[in-house]
């Protein structure tokens, strides 16, 4: 017999974890579009996030500040990332096999100094609202799902206004549509990558601040993160940043779907047959890629 009301918390649960897809996502495409590059580090900006957090609580720094401070230090790493990896790379017209195995040995080596600095426990976070979950028809629905969802939101519409209405977003998006033409307009393509670079890894540490208190974390989650998100971007549209949220809400949604049907064994049988599906029925994406 058919439990509504579990099914319903499925799939509450589903779009939860497709709002995290989702801004990983994103994260792809904020770099693809401003350089023309995959970054498969992006699981790691997901882990410090969530990392970097716990060790802040841990020596008694409020929860809001410790997150603020993680969004910093982990911005900080990708422009560094960039600086260090990506831009030699990038200045010698490297293909994208290169950078592709350059951002996956960054992330290797990230997760690598994680090990040693904080040891392989999984480590977790509070719940940013520490009260009984809300009841809605016999769904009960957590305040840390209300924040990433809630959140998710409010980081999708100033990312629009971003990309909109200020000067950086559209030398962004100029960068986005043709490099060589925004830079002979004066735009200063290498910051922009710097700049993507940066955005990209903030919004996994928050994509990974927010996660962690309903799952966990440790050194090694950012690969599966980053698999996940690299699919979202793929089923919205490459280098569609709304896009990728769709294609992380479809992504998240099929998974607990898989598992509730199919059982938990089946999850990432479903996450590669939503991208099979996709690439075989609309290659482009939900909204089309962009380039």
């Amino acid at each position: 017999m058919l439990d509504l009301s579990f099914l319903g918390q499925t799939i509450l649960n589903g779009l939860s974890v497709g709002c995290i897809y989702g801004l990983i996502g994103i994260g792809f495409c904020v770099i693809y579009n401003a350089s023309g590059i995959v970054n498969f580090a992006q699981g790691a900006f997901v882990m410090l996030g969530g990392m970097i957090t716990y060790v802040l609580v841990s020596l008694n720094v409020p929860l809001i500040l410790a997150a603020a401070i993680t969004i910093i230090c982990v911005a900080l790493v990708g422009v560094i990332i960039e600086r260090i990896v990506v831009r030699p790379l990038w200045d010698r017209k490297a293909t994208m096999f290169v950078m592709i195995l350059a951002t996956l040995a960054a992330q290797i080596v990230i997760e690598r100094a994680t090990l040693i600095v904080v040891g392989d426990q999984p480590k977790s976070l509070p719940v940013f609202t520490d009260l009984p979950p809300l009841r809605l028809f016999g769904i009960a629905i957590g305040y840390q799902t209300l924040w990433i969802f809630g959140t998710s939101i409010v980081l999708i519409i100033a990312l629009g206004l971003f990309f909109q209405k200020t000067l950086v977003g559209r030398a962004m998006r100029a960068c986005a549509i043709n490099r060589e033409a925004a830079a002979l307009q004066g735009i200063q393509v290498s910051h922009m990558l710097a700049l993507s670079f940066a955005l990209s890894a903030g919004l996994g540490a928050i994509a990974g601040i927010l996660v962690t208190p309903t799952q966990f974390t440790a050194f090694n989650v950012g690969t599966p993160f980053a698999i996940s998100g690299f699919i979202a971007a793929i089923v919205g549209g490459f280098g569609r940043p709304f896009g990728a949220f769709l294609g992380g809400l479809t992504l998240g949604l099929a998974q607990a779907l898989a598992v509730y049907s199919l059982g938990s064994g089946l999850k990432n049988m479903a996450a590669l047959s939503v991208l099979l599906l996709f690439l075989f029925l609309r290659p482009s994406g939900i909204l089309g890629s962009a380039k």
